[in-house]
């Protein structure tokens, strides 16, 4: 791992050794960071796989009630009572706590399921096929709001894996070898202060004895 091309003194050593402290704090920190994001993505992830299963069998359930719905009253009298049917529902963006930090998720509110037809033109099979689809929108929109939350994690994940990796395989590693590069450079001019000081004093009591 290279080094960084700076002088080896006392004031670069302590520099260099307080951009180590702070990035080993920052990767623990992050590592912490990351866990927790990953355990919330994957109960999301969870999340979104029961709500995959619970729309295949509301799919199952309705599209043969629509059939049947057909069959009993037929295409063109169906489609003249499905323009009486009419929802307004909510659409927003809300804020998702994770591991200390807001993400953007979404909100969507449906109303009640009413069956918005005269009695005279009710059918048992009409009944059934908008409360099945009523059903079905509500797993939809549940279902598009967990995997904006369970998208927004993943991304987030990815963003302080990258941190992390930089952290751990370049910044933290670089650092490392800097002060063990300047610590051996001060030790071995200390040990050269040293020996030539012996050597002077040496001297100096030789000529002292002549």
């Amino acid at each position: 791992m290279a080094r960084e091309q700076i002088a080896p003194t006392k004031s670069n050593l302590l520099r260099v050794k307080e951009r180590l402290a702070i990035a080993e704090e920052g990767y623990d920190l992050l590592e912490q960071k990351r866990e927790i994001l990953v355990m919330e993505l994957m109960q999301k992830v969870e999340q979104v796989k029961m709500l995959e299963r619970d729309l295949d069998a509301r799919v199952a359930s309705s599209y043969p009630c629509l059939k049947r719905l057909l069959v009993v009253v037929g295409r063109e009298r169906a489609e003249r009572l499905a323009r009486n049917i009419s929802y307004r529902f909510e659409l927003k963006e809300k804020q998702v706590t994770a591991a200390g930090m807001k993400l953007p998720g979404l909100e969507i509110r449906l109303p009640d399921a009413e069956l918005k037809y005269s009695p005279v033109n009710s059918f048992a099979e009409c009944d059934e096929t908008v409360l099945e689809f009523f059903e079905l929108l509500k797993i939809c929109t549940e279902l598009a709001a967990v995997r904006t939350i369970a998208w927004r994690l993943a991304r987030e994940v990815r963003k302080t894996q990258r941190r992390v990796n930089a952290l751990e395989k370049m910044v933290i590693p670089t650092a490392g070898e800097t002060v063990a590069y300047i610590e051996a450079a001060l030790e071995e001019r200390e040990r050269d202060s040293f020996f030539t000081s012996k050597l002077l004093k040496r001297k100096g009591a030789a000529g002292a004895v002549k």
